[in-house]
């Protein structure tokens, strides 16, 4: 047997030895059936041993033995059933939670889900109640609709920033993960409740220069959303900013050296990365009226002449948002670094390089 065809059969052996071995580890399995938790195992037991109650309960009042308390039973019954309902909606939510909406691979989405459900779950009870009680499903439906239009008319505030999260969560200006500014306000959602979206602070332009986070949380009404601008640097199909690095220099410096020294050092950080981001950007613009924009797939450098009787040297490139002030950094320094090691060439004002 060739030496070639022995070394790609040995290779092959070795691949399936490597899948076999990881299978046996449990490295490498199949799909897997959803499996609940032993606490929800747990608490769904719970909620079955209190709802098998509550329906003997309920048999167990049809007797009369308790003639006494007859003028009660009836109101008894009704709140025996109102609790049996309310049980096997809060099992039912779980089975959904652990069976459907925990298989889902998106964090955002099982996030949304969840929230969603939850608010169905509690309309769901409040109708089950109300229709039990007051046994009449035009009346319960009445109830809900007059007590939701006073609780509107009473707080038009919180009213209009559950419009808001409904906003949100149709139109999507924003998710759960997404780098966001609005108004003052600039930040990583964490969170995005009924009521109120909450950012981890980035940057804070009274404490920190740079796109770190401050440590703060920033808390506004979901309301907001309805009237300001909000500006997304996550978007989901192109997650990706603009940036640019600008140095000063004399007209007298050798453009040509400066702009190929730029855009080398910054092809060299971003340049793979950069042209598959950019084959996407582009795919955008087809789709759009601003197709004829050119858009190029390495780093570009460019001249602008500065009030100062300087030159602005400007590299742009593309990078994640999150990864702006890192790459950032990374490229000042390798960009001094070369052009101050030509001096006779790249000539900078004094301290006044940025």
């Amino acid at each position: 047997m060739p030496n070639e065809l022995r070394t790609e059969v040995e290779q092959v052996i070795e691949q399936e030895d490597v899948k076999q071995a990881l299978k046996q580890t449990g490295a490498v399995k199949p799909k897997e059936q959803p499996k609940a938790k032993t606490k929800d195992k747990l608490w769904l037991g719970t909620h079955a041993i209190v709802a098998l109650g509550l329906v003997v309960l309920y048999f167990f009042l049809q007797f009369r033995v308790f003639g006494f308390a007859s003028s009660f039973i009836p109101y008894i019954l009704k709140l025996d059933k109102s609790a049996i309902a309310v049980v096997l909606l809060l099992a039912l939510a779980k089975v959904v939670d652990v069976y459907l909406i925990s298989q889902i691979d998106s964090a955002v989405s099982r996030y949304t889900l969840r929230r969603v459900a939850k608010l169905v779950l509690t309309l769901l009870l409040m109708l089950a109640v109300i229709s039990i009680l007051f046994q009449n499903w035009y009346t319960a439906i009445v109830s809900v609709g007059l007590l939701s239009l006073i609780m509107g008319l009473a707080v038009q505030t919180p009213v209009t920033s559950f419009l808001g999260w409904i906003y949100i969560l149709v139109r999507a200006p924003y998710r759960v993960g997404d780098r966001i500014k609005i108004s003052d306000a600039t930040g990583d959602v964490i969170d995005v409740s009924y009521l109120d979206t909450t950012l981890w602070e980035f940057g804070g332009g009274d404490i920190l220069s740079t796109d770190h986070p401050t440590g703060r949380i920033i808390k506004f009404p979901n309301s907001k959303v309805l009237s300001t601008t909000v500006y997304n640097y996550s978007w989901p199909v192109f997650p990706y900013i603009w940036n640019e690095i600008k140095f000063n220099v004399a007209y007298e410096s050798d453009l040509e050296f400066i702009a190929e020294t730029m855009q080398r050092i910054a092809a060299e950080e971003v340049g793979e990365r950069m042209m598959k981001q950019i084959s996407v950007y582009r795919e955008i613009l087809a789709q759009t009226p601003v197709d004829q924009l050119e858009v190029r797939e390495h780093p570009s450098v460019l001249f602008r002449v500065n009030a100062n009787t300087w030159l602005d040297a400007i590299v742009r490139y593309l990078v994640h948002p999150r990864e702006a002030g890192r790459v950032k950094t990374r490229l000042i320094k390798k960009l001094l670094a070369e052009l101050n090691a030509a001096p006779g060439r790249v000539m900078f004002p004094k301290s006044n390089a940025r």
